[in-house]
């Protein structure tokens, strides 16, 4: 393998969603099969460059998984129902939704005469109507882009579609009696991707969402897990949660859940390793209690002043640890400097009596401060041991 490289980008669900449009009505209008179709990133994107999105295929009437749901589109013209399928590429940096199949069923009708849960998009050239089919989430809760009871199809995504049609039709043979255009997407394996994201927890159920600011994803680019910590932050202001409680994982959350066993899932949001971004974010909310909730290693690297706590980015200061542990009375505290891991500083100051346990404690202090000042306001720090138990807190 070539590390060298330069690592290969991919392209959203939300282009992958406008791909399977434009292909459709290629299909629909003109008879082509085209293998790949050319699309623009959103409208607001920071690079506006062209992007090739394969097509996996493209056939007359509705897709198989949308077919009783059109059912409820009397107005579509006969012959005036087409679809195709874009299989998502997460690049090298798949997500959940790498390798997804996004489908896009498009009908022409003679009148708009539509399902109660069809959303106008756009007026022009023709109505323009989105329909979320299996697979595609629905919001329920508030806090998110989208409003209650709307497929979860963000803004970025629902102008890139819109943006897509109003340059394509104007070049294509559209019957004179079509009154409308209805755009339906579905994602047969929608729900069970859903499965193994945050979209249960933001209050998005029966699928995924379909994502994008830039049409393309960056490998191993940093905006999309901020993106989903603002969001989880925001639904949990918006369900007016008792408190936020981020953590720097899943072991980590699940051990704050049951310190907090009266909140609802709601309230808590995984944040990697993002602490600066995570706590300015969640220090400009009305939510009343932040807490973090980590173990050790990153409590040190959070108590040290590093807004990021990965190991490329913070690296342990174990002198500066040691400085700290002699304070609180730990003897030999200087052994500490020549410890690679803060896994083995842990095991030397939890073997060091009554003094270590206040080194730690001393750690979570430190760790508090450095929260509050990144968020602006108190923030409670818990830190966590392997076994389950609670080190200490402040």
């Amino acid at each position: 393998m070539n590390r060298t490289a330069p690592l290969r980008e991919g392209f959203t669900t939300g282009s992958a969603a406008t791909a399977a449009v434009v292909a459709a009505l290629r299909h629909l209008l003109r008879g082509e099969q085209p293998d790949s179709v050319r699309i623009l990133p959103p409208p607001r994107a920071e690079l506006r460059t062209p992007l090739r999105v394969p097509v996996a295929f493209c056939a007359s009437g509705p897709a198989p998984d949308v077919q009783a749901l059109m059912a409820r589109c009397p107005a579509a013209l006969p012959e005036g129902v087409a679809h195709a399928c874009v299989i998502k590429d997460g690049g090298d940096d798949p997500d959940a939704t790498h390798k997804a199949d996004i489908r896009a069923t498009v009908a022409l009708l003679a009148a708009p005469v539509l399902p109660p849960d069809a959303i106008l998009l756009d007026a022009a050239p023709l109505p323009l109507y989105l329909i979320g089919g299996p697979g595609i989430g629905r919001v329920t809760l508030p806090g998110l882009p989208v409003p209650v009871g709307q497929p979860a199809v963000n803004p970025a995504p629902r102008e890139q579609l819109c943006a897509a049609v109003r340059e394509l039709l104007p070049s294509l043979p559209l019957p004179s009696e079509a009154a409308a255009l209805l755009l339906v997407l579905s994602a047969p394996e929608g729900r069970a991707i859903a499965a193994h994201t945050f979209n249960p927890r933001l209050g998005i159920v029966d699928g995924i969402s379909i994502l994008g600011t830039q049409g393309t994803v960056r490998p191993f680019s940093h905006a999309a897990w901020q993106a989903s910590i603002a969001q989880g932050i925001a639904v949990a202001e918006a369900t007016a949660c008792p408190g936020l409680g981020m953590s720097t994982g899943r072991r980590s959350e699940k051990l704050l859940m049951a310190r907090y066993p009266g909140w609802p899932a709601q309230s808590f949001v995984q944040v990697a390793d993002f602490a600066g971004f995570s706590l300015e974010q969640a220090g400009r909310s009305s939510l009343p209690l932040l807490v973090w909730g980590c173990f050790f290693g990153k409590a040190v690297k959070l108590a040290q002043g590093h807004a990021s706590t990965h190991a490329k980015d913070a690296v342990l200061d174990m002198a500066r640890l040691a400085a700290l542990c002699a304070e609180q009375g730990v003897t030999g505290a200087d052994a500490l400097t020549s410890c690679v891991t803060a896994a083995h500083a842990l095991e030397l100051l939890l073997a060091s009596g009554p003094a270590g346990v206040r080194a730690v404690a001393a750690v979570a202090g430190e760790a508090a401060r450095t929260a509050s000042r990144f968020a602006g306001r108190p923030v409670r720090v818990h830190i966590f041991a392997d076994d389950g138990s609670e080190l200490a807190s402040a």
